[in-house]
């Protein structure tokens, strides 16, 4: 037996129990991973609540998580028993990656670079791999001037850097309190709130916006007279529909080839992922509390494998 998070009904917090289930079993052409942190996500809180049931619903006992690094205890058939030891970082489509064990295809896993730590290396894939997919949606060329919201977040943090690496001017709607962050890696903030339009119109031109917040940005962004071409939100795809822009993130970006990448952005000093706070298994509940408080900074990852 292991332990993982399970949920048996939609609902609040409450509903994460952490519970003792069968070992999973590698089958052929899968990898069985001893999970040492599982990054924790908006996206999973709301399918929790039930807010996407219509779309992608739960069948209960569920499991929950994406994203993974860990190191490979056992392979099934058709897979090099020398990978037994590997450390890797790895995705699910399972809901299965906030557990003391997780099964997926070998193709899911990629190799984890030393330098990366537990919890950065866990809470990767999904924000890295929304992160990247919308800023390439979004076409950043060098010179070009992007808007980023939510520029503090799990998702934010990475697509700041990620339009910088890229050679854009970056200008991150964030809270005054997150400006040290900000200017540590050269992103100009414009504080939300009343009269942020106002402070935008201000910077002059800006070429492309990606929204990760919600409440209004895509038609900030419209208003601002952004070509709808180059406005991407991963959250309000109401707002999306009504005003045609784009809305590509993990779904387009979640593959191994893009979580390689960012892995080697970040093993070479390239990409800075900051963890707010690593909570053990046991405290999952607390964990998304916090997640759902919002105004943290960077990710807040589960250590299944207890270390950081």
């Amino acid at each position: 037996m292991s332990q993982a998070v399970q949920l048996h009904q939609y609902g609040d917090v409450d509903v994460l129990k952490v519970e003792d289930v069968a070992q999973p079993t590698p089958e052929t052409d899968q990898v069985l991973v001893r999970v040492k942190a599982a990054g924790i996500n908006p996206g999973e809180a709301s399918i929790r609540k039930g807010v996407f049931k219509d779309s992608w619903p739960s069948t209960f006992p569920s499991g929950q998580g994406s994203d993974f690094a860990g190191i490979i205890e056992a392979v099934g058939e058709g897979v090099d028993d020398t990978l037994i030891g590997a450390e890797v970082i790895g995705f699910t489509h399972d809901r299965a990656s906030q557990a003391e064990f997780v099964v997926v295809p070998q193709t899911q896993v990629t190799p984890k670079p030393a330098s990366l730590s537990w919890d950065v290396a866990g809470g990767l894939f999904v924000a890295g791999t929304t992160a990247y997919a919308a800023v390439r949606a979004v076409d950043v060329k060098a010179g070009d001037t992007v808007a980023i919201s939510g520029a503090s977040g799990g998702v934010g943090t990475l697509a700041v850097q990620l339009a910088q690496l890229r050679g854009a001017r970056v200008l991150g709607i964030a809270s005054p309190a997150r400006a040290e962050w900000l200017a540590a890696h050269d992103v100009e903030l414009v504080p939300y709130g009343d009269g942020l339009k106002e402070r935008l119109e201000a910077v002059g031109r800006i070429d492309a916006f990606i929204d990760t917040r919600g409440q209004g940005y895509v038609q900030l962004a419209v208003d601002l007279g952004i070509p709808r071409e180059r406005i991407n939100t991963i959250i309000d795809f109401a707002a999306a529909k009504h005003y045609g822009v784009k809305t590509e993130g993990n779904g387009v970006g979640g593959t191994t080839e893009v979580l390689s990448e960012l892995a080697r952005l970040v093993g070479e000093g390239q990409l800075d992922v900051p963890v707010a706070r690593a909570y053990p298994l046991a405290q999952v509940q607390e964990a998304y509390r916090e997640l759902e408080r919002g105004h943290t900074l960077g990710k807040i990852v589960l250590l299944p494998g207890g270390v950081g």
